[in-house]
C-alpha cells in the first residue's frame, strides 16, 4: 500500500501485522511527576495522528492516554513551590501529593488538568486512565497474581538482558508496596501466597505479606482488595497492553535502546500474559531554543505545550509534529527562527491549496497530507481541504510589524488591515486573531531587541540628534515620498522613490535610512523602510515627521 505520510505507514503496518479487528487500540502515557513538557507530547501526537490514519482508512479506534499518578514520588522538580512541604510526601505515591498550589485535589491531578485543559486546543481527545484509580480498585489483581507465580520466569527475562553485575540478585519480587500505614514504599515483602498460574477462584487464598522499614508496620494484604500493592515499571507497562488490549504504542528512544524496557516487555507480554506486544516506533529527543524570558524564572528549562502555544497557533504547532519523522530529532525554536517556522507553514498551505505548485504530484500529495493532518479535528478525524474555509495569509513578520505600528493592539492592527486588504472576509479573522496574539506575545517576550520598535510620538525627539544633513533628508523624504505614499503601488516604486529623495539630500540611502528609523522609532534600524512606510497611516507618518 502506497502512503504519502509516516502516520499512514504506521496504521498500515499496524492493520497488517495484527489483522483486520473490529477496534484496534492505540496508547499513550507518562506519570505526571511534574510539568509534563513538549518532549512528552512528541509522544501523544505522534499516537494521535496514528488514530487519525487509522480512522481515515475506515477503522474504529480506541485513543488511551495513561496517567502513571501510582508511581512514586522521588524527587521535588526544582521550578515546583512549597519545597519543604513537597519534601515530606517523597516515597509517597504521585497521587497522594497535595497540590502546592493548592488547585487541584492532588499533586499528580494538578499536572493531568494542566494537560488534559490544552490538549483539545490541538485536536486530541484521548480516554484518559488514571493507574491510581485502577490500582487502589484491585483492577489489577489478576495480573498481579500472575506476576507472582511467575516471579522466577520474570526474573530470567529481565537478567537476559543484563551483564553478570547487574544480574538480580537474592529474593526478588515483581511488586511493590504501599504501606497501608505511612503510605510510603519504603516497604520488603516478606512472602506471597501462590498456587495456580490460573485465575484464582473466589475462595482462593491471594495473601501477600510485608513490613514497613518506615513505620515498622507489619501486615498480610489480600491481593484480590489490597490497595498498596504495584506492580514494578518493566512487568506494569506488558501487564496494561494485555488488559487493555493495545494494537500500537511508540517509546523513546531511550526505551527502545537494546535491552531496554521495550524489549523486556515484550517478553514479558508474550510469556507471562499470552499476548503480543504492541506495534511501535522510536521517537527521539525534541530540543529548544531561544527560551522566552519569562520561562527562565517560572519553568527553568521545561517547555509545555502551553509555552509553545503562546508562540504557535494550533496548526503550526501541529505542523511541526507532522512534518517531522517521530525518529527525527529537531528543535522548537523561540527566536527568529519562529519566522522561518511559519513561513514554511504557509508555503506548506499554499502548495495544499494549489496556490503555489509543488514540483510534482508526489511532492504535493505529501505536503498535502501533511497539511490536513496538521489541522485542529473536533471528530478525530482528519478535516479536509474541501471541507475547510481558504484560509487568508498575512506573514508571522509582516503582522509583528503591524501590531507594533498598533501599539500592542491586536484588534485595531487587524482593524488596520482589513481596511487595507478588501480580500480579508469576516470568517477568516478567528484564524487571523489567533495569529496576531502569537505575534504579540513573540514580540514582547522572545523577539531579540533589534526587532522591537516602537513609533515615536509626534514632538518625540530620536534618542540620538541628527545632522542638519539628516534633518533635510528627512524634510526632503517626508514632502517627496511620505505626502503622496499612496500614489506608489507597491514597495519597490517606493522604494525608488526614497533612493530619489537620497540622491536629492545629498546622502547616500544608508544613511537615510538610519535618519529616517531614528526620525519613526528612535534605532538606527527597522523594517524593510518602503514597505514600513507604506504600511503606516499616512497622517501618523506626517505628524512624527512635522517638526523636521
Amino acid at each position: 500500500m502506497k502512503t504519502n505520510h509516516w502516520a499512514d505507514d504506521a496504521a498500515a503496518k499496524i492493520i497488517f501485522e495484527k489483522g483486520e479487528k473490529e477496534q484496534y487500540t492505540c496508547a499513550s502515557g507518562i506519570t505526571p511527576s511534574g510539568s509534563v513538557h513538549i518532549g512528552n507530547f512528541r509522544e501523544i501526537i505522534s499516537v494521535e495522528l496514528v488514530v487519525r490514519a487509522l480512522r481515515d482508512m475506515g477503522k474504529k479506534v480506541r485513543f488511551i492516554y495513561s496517567w502513571d499518578d501510582y508511581d512514586v514520588f522521588r524527587k521535588v522538580p526544582a521550578n515546583m513551590p512549597k519545597q519543604d512541604e513537597l519534601e515530606k510526601y517523597l516515597r509517597f505515591p504521585i497521587t497522594m501529593v497535595p497540590d502546592p498550589w493548592e488547585r487541584d485535589s492532588s499533586y499528580a491531578r494538578h499536572h493531568e488538568v494542566d494537560v488534559e485543559s490544552v490538549l483539545p486546543k490541538v485536536g486530541i481527545h484521548p480516554e484518559f486512565i488514571y493507574q491510581a484509580e485502577k490500582y487502589r480498585s484491585s483492577t489489577y489483581a489478576d495480573g498481579i497474581q500472575r506476576a507472582l507465580e511467575k516471579r522466577e520466569l520474570l526474573k530470567n527475562i529481565l537478567d537476559k538482558f543484563r551483564d553478570s553485575e547487574h544480574k538480580i540478585q537474592g529474593e526478588w519480587w515483581p511488586v511493590s508496596v504501599f504501606c497501608e500505614k505511612c503510605n510510603k514504599d519504603e516497604t520488603e515483602i516478606e512472602g506471597a501466597d501462590v498456587s495456580s498460574a490460573d485465575k484464582m477462584s473466589e475462595d482462593g487464598d491471594w495473601g501477600l505479606s510485608y513490613k514497613c522499614k518506615n513505620c515498622g508496620c507489619a501486615e498480610k494484604l489480600d491481593i484480590k482488595t489490597a490497595k498498596g500493592i504495584k506492580l514494578s515499571w518493566r512487568i506494569d507497562w506488558p501487564m496494561r497492553w494485555e488488559y487493555e488490549k493495545v494494537d500500537f504504542e511508540p517509546a523513546g528512544k531511550d526505551h527502545h535502546s537494546q535491552g531496554g524496557s521495550f524489549d523486556t516487555a515484550k517478553h514479558v507480554c508474550k510469556d507471562v500474559y499470552n499476548w503480543d506486544a504492541p506495534i511501535t516506533f522510536r521517537y527521539d529527543f525534541i530540543g529548544t531554543k531561544g527560551l522566552p524570558g519569562k520561562m527562565s524564572s517560572s519553568s527553568g528549562n521545561v517547555i509545555t505545550l502551553d509555552d509553545v502555544l503562546n508562540v504557535y497557533t494550533p496548526e503550526v504547532a501541529r505542523f511541526l509534529f507532522a512534518g517531522t519523522r517521530p525518529n527525527t530529532e529537531f528543535t522548537i525554536s523561540f527566536d527568529l527562527d519562529v519566522i522561518k517556522i511559519y513561513e514554511d507553514y504557509d508555503k506548506n498551505e499554499r502548495i495544499a491549496w494549489k496556490i503555489d505548485e509543488a514540483k510534482n504530484e508526489e511532492t504535493f500529495q505529501k505536503e498535502r497530507r501533511i497539511y490536513e493532518l496538521s489541522q485542529v479535528s473536533v471528530n478525530g478525524k482528519t478535516p479536509r481541504i474541501e471541507d475547510m474555509p481558504k484560509p487568508h495569509q498575512v506573514p508571522f513578520r509582516h503582522l509583528c510589524n503591524l501590531i507594533q505600528i498598533a501599539d500592542g493592539d491586536i484588534d485595531k492592527a487587524l482593524a488596520d488591515l482589513a481596511e487595507d486588504d478588501k480580500e480579508i472576509k469576516p470568517e477568516q479573522l478567528p484564524a487571523l486573531k489567533i495569529r496576531a496574539q502569537c505575534a504579540l506575545f513573540w514580540v514582547e517576550n522572545c523577539a531579540p531587541e533589534d526587532f522591537k520598535f516602537r513609533l515615536l510620538k509626534s514632538g518625540e525627539k530620536p534618542n540620538r540628534e541628527l545632522s542638519d544633513i539628516e534633518k533635510n533628508a528627512i524634510r526632503i523624504l517626508r514632502d517627496d515620498v511620505i505626502s503622496k505614499i499612496e500614489e506608489f503601488a507597491d514597495d519597490k516604486t517606493c522604494s525608488t522613490a526614497i533612493y530619489a529623495a537620497a540622491e536629492k539630500a545629498c546622502i547616500d540611502g544608508k544613511a537615510l535610512f538610519g535618519a529616517a528609523y531614528q526620525a519613526l522609532i528612535g534605532k538606527e534600524q527597522g523594517p524593510r523602510l518602503a514597505s514600513f512606510l507604506r504600511t503606516i497611516n499616512k497622517e501618523r507618518l506626517l505628524s512624527i515627521l512635522k517638526e523636521y
